[in-house]
């Protein structure tokens, strides 16, 4: 017959130290308050899960009490998943660290990928009721990456139906408001990304950015954002060779957040045959510019050819005195190319890139019923255009590239705001006019970032100050194609002169 062990006093003391010891560790989890851990910086959030100093535990549960206290005014986090599954994902991160098991740059940290790219087994609506209720079958390859990195997927962010618009709002989802006045729009496409940064919801976002997805939300949210070069992050469009001008990037509080995110982003797949050669882990490390004998070039109005709300270039021009400070040389900088011209290349190339991937559903009168107008508007734009045209619209880019890359001959750097105007009342479809000159299509309002789209340069977005209202406004800091390292280097040096920016918060917060 089996007997029971005896319990010694030496067992029986251990057992109690054990379990005093997971007491108080469950106590000192419970009494720790969720605002203060969700505002570490991400990378600080890594290295602490992975020392065992916070555990991946407490960490979603601070991130879930938080979105269940703020993310009802802003509606930035969608499809938040089951509370007590992520509890157990984060408890399955906790035991990895314990039993010395390899960790992944951002293991433990719970994340939200904007609705735009598939997560498997998570909601896939991209903003449109044609895809209410899809769940998706696979990550995407962006998605792979993060969850090798070891993130836990909490859920989505919100986004325009498929991307389209510099203003977060979907009839599947709603609208994202901004922090800064619940009544005015976050930006987008990456607004639900940016809002939730803003709040401390999540410690990364990622996103996307054709025209200023990653630029325009930043800057209206107080945050950093990096549009990469083409070729720089994988995409899962179906053409392999006649790449986008969309591309995806990172979205962070801090630079050094954003350098981590982007390097476990970027990096070659040979999946992707235009994809640039290396490894994303070269991003990691910043160090900050040494600005002193920097020559930046201030584009300004573009000539009088872009149009700006009153205070928008005048904040922005006056925190380039920073850069000034540091001892850089600010000029006024306009590439020697009709920027019309370059405007309707653009306009026209979208038509042909966007309109494509939505013209099996145009093709569907029931489906064609669904979708909102600018999609609508850019298939029929795109069934306009013969292969003859693209060619040669394919050309007119070409000539503005050269025109901006002309423009770094002379300069490190150049820079213009992320948003021809302050956030604007969120009912709005997209503002109708601009300093008295009216906007042709949905988009014109974000000009200047689409000129920069069609140069192929990267940009960052960096906070850069608040208007007459209290709103907030960035800076895209663009540097020479597959300069991404100069971009996050430049952020860094504004960063560490721009605390009083950087670091105010949301009156939400």
């Amino acid at each position: 017959m089996a007997t029971t062990p005896r319990l010694t006093r030496r067992s029986a003391l251990a057992l109690a130290a054990a379990s005093a010891a997971v007491l108080a560790e469950a106590r000192a989890a419970a009494a720790r308050p969720s605002g203060p851990i969700m505002a570490l910086p991400a990378h600080r959030l890594a290295t602490m899960i992975a020392a065992r100093e916070v555990s991946a535990a407490e960490v979603m549960a601070a991130c879930l009490d938080r979105i269940e206290r703020l993310n009802p005014k802003v509606n930035a986090v969608i499809a938040v998943q089951d509370r007590e599954g992520l509890l157990k994902q984060a408890a399955a991160a906790d035991a990895a660290v314990k039993a010395g098991a390899a960790l992944g740059p951002l293991h433990g940290l719970p994340h939200a990928v904007k609705d735009l790219s598939p997560v498997a087994g998570l909601p896939f609506t991209m903003g449109s009721p044609l895809f209410k209720g899809q769940i998706a079958a696979a990550d995407g390859l962006m998605v792979e990456r993060l969850r090798r990195a070891g993130v836990i997927f909490i859920g989505k962010t919100n986004s325009p139906e498929f991307g389209l618009g510099s203003h977060t709002f979907n009839p599947v989802w709603g609208t994202t408001r901004n922090p800064w006045d619940l009544t005015r729009s976050a930006g987008g496409s990456t607004g639900g990304g940016a809002v939730a940064l803003a709040l401390d919801l999540v410690p990364l976002a990622d996103g996307s950015d054709y025209g200023g997805s990653l630029r325009n939300p930043a800057g209206w949210n107080n945050v950093f954002g990096l549009r990469p070069s083409l070729g720089r992050v994988p995409n899962d469009s179906a053409d392999d060779w006649l790449t986008s001008m969309g591309v995806a990037g990172p979205m962070a509080r801090s630079v050094a957040d954003l350098a981590l995110l982007f390097s476990v982003q970027a990096g070659f797949d040979p999946r992707k045959p235009m994809m640039l050669e290396g490894s994303g882990e070269a991003f990691r490390a910043v160090t900050p510019e040494a600005m002193k004998g920097k020559r930046i070039g201030w584009a300004g109005d573009l000539g009088g050819a872009v149009p700006y709300e009153p205070g928008v270039l005048e904040t922005c021009r006056k925190a380039l005195a920073r850069f000034e400070a540091m001892g850089a040389v600010v000029e006024d900088a306009v590439p020697d190319f009709p920027v019309e011209q370059a405007w309707q290349a653009f306009v026209k190339l979208r038509h042909w890139q966007q309109g494509g991937n939505l013209l099996a559903l145009y093709q569907d009168p029931a489906k064609r019923a669904l979708l909102k107008e600018a999609a609508v508007w850019e298939v029929e734009g795109g069934l306009a255009l013969s292969a003859y045209a693209v060619n040669a619209l394919s050309a007119v880019r070409s000539q503005w590239s050269r025109a901006v890359h002309n423009l770094f001959q002379r300069f490190d750097y150049w820079v213009m705001p992320t948003s021809q105007l302050f956030p604007f009342p969120a009912d709005w479809v997209y503002p109708e006019a601009i300093a008295g000159q009216t906007m042709r299509t949905y988009h014109e309002w974000m000009k200047a970032t689409c000129l920069v789209t069609l140069s192929g340069c990267p940009a960052v977005a960096v906070p850069a100050g608040f208007g007459p209202a209290g709103l907030p406004i960035g800076l895209q800091i663009a540097a020479p194609v597959h300069g991404e390292a100069a971009c996050l280097a430049a952020a860094a040096a504004w960063e560490a002169a721009s605390g009083d920016i950087v670091g105010r918060k949301p009156p939400l917060v």
